[in-house]
């Protein structure tokens, strides 16, 4: 069971957890209106270094084993009633999930698996910055939903945010998408954080929607969560909903997500493994 829960205003929990060797690591349980969601961490830290995220700032620790990802989710139901069960797992807490690949995929046998605890594979989404590398094996190993982390659709910029582009850069990560496979009625979900006068432009939505073309996929817009030393601001309002616009016209689906649990540093973004 957690160390710590510290409680926003909107209902949704941080847990923190202390482990064995004393490395700790964060979990984040939201309500909705008839369910839970749960965002898992696989790592403590991360090695990627995106800019806009606040692990990013505590390097890499180490990896969670097996049991340490999948006791996040066994806590998290027993912090759950029948009235409003946890049913869907976001693995977009604290880490980059394929670069603990195996330690998670043995985690998602355990959550999906028939012996296991059942949980639906529509409900299990995974996120990735694009770890080229592993996602083919990543595909035939689970069938979890896949997620994307994307930031930018040029190259010189998404380098700039999210260094895993020097090495897999997107005309790479768009094969290795085209060549995923998907059963008929999944898509690939691709998160754009929005930062204030960097990515957050009618032009480079234009951008974004044409560098889509193809895949079948929906985007989830995340307005930047600001945290304690970050170089970007949130976007305006009217800038998001023209971002947005942009990409329905061009026929792409673009759900603005609303990040939950701000006031307690506990949105997307922003684990930090930092007591209250």
């Amino acid at each position: 069971s957690p160390d710590q829960i510290q409680e926003s205003a909107d209902g949704t929990r941080k847990l923190l957890y202390v482990l064995a060797d004393g490395a700790r690591m964060e979990s984040v349980l939201i309500p909705e209106d008839d369910h839970h969601t749960l965002c898992v961490s696989t790592q403590v830290g991360c090695r990627q270094g995106c800019k806009f995220c606040r692990t990013a700032t505590l390097g890499f620790v180490r990896n969670l084993r097996p049991s340490e990802i999948t006791g996040q989710v066994l806590a998290a139901q027993q912090m759950t009633d029948p009235l409003r069960p946890l049913t869907n797992l976001v693995f977009m807490g604290m880490g980059e999930p394929l670069d603990n690949l195996d330690s998670l995929l043995t985690s998602l046998s355990h959550i999906l698996g028939a012996h296991g605890l059942q949980m639906s594979q529509r409900k299990v989404t995974v996120s990735t910055v694009g770890l080229v590398d592993r996602l083919e094996e990543f595909s035939q190993a689970t069938p979890a939903a896949l997620a994307v982390s994307l930031g930018a659709a040029d190259d010189q910029l998404r380098s700039r945010l999210m260094p895993v582009n020097r090495r897999w850069p997107l005309d790479e990560l768009k094969k290795a998408l085209l060549a995923y496979p998907l059963k008929p009625t999944r898509r690939i979900t691709f998160e754009y954080v929005l930062l204030k006068g960097v990515n957050d432009r009618p032009g480079q939505a234009q951008e974004l929607a044409d560098w889509l073309k193809g895949l079948k996929c929906k985007v989830n817009l995340i307005p930047f969560n600001p945290f304690p030393g970050a170089k970007f601001e949130a976007p305006a309002e009217k800038d998001v909903e023209r971002f947005q616009e942009v990409l329905i016209q061009k026929h792409v689906t673009a759900l603005l997500r609303r990040s939950r649990g701000a006031d307690i540093c506990a949105a997307c973004g922003m684990l930090a493994a930092q007591p209250a």
